[in-house]
């Protein structure tokens, strides 16, 4: 795993601390885990994967659906990050 350079060097997590270990919950099949670790990992992971689709098929309204699922992947980062410091 790569260490959060943040961190190390401010003592405080990154938007992104906990990604890596999500990610490796995933690649076990540890859903819930995932989730816990890391709550944005799913809105992530639709986000690029309608992204990839969206190179192959075109979709009729392929804009709004990037963008909302762009501020919904902002706004679990933003929310997750503001939670850990309550």
């Amino acid at each position: 795993m790569l260490p959060c350079f943040t961190k190390q060097l401010l003592g405080v997590d990154c938007p992104g601390c906990g990604l890596q270990r999500s990610l490796l919950f995933l690649i076990k099949g540890e859903f819930i885990s995932a989730f816990l670790m890391y709550p944005a990992i799913y809105p992530m992971l639709l986000l690029f994967g309608f992204l990839g689709l969206n190179k192959i098929y075109s979709f009729k309204h392929s804009n709004t659906i990037t963008i909302t699922l762009m501020v919904s992947t902002v706004g679990f980062i933003l929310t997750n990050y503001i939670l850990k410091f309550i």
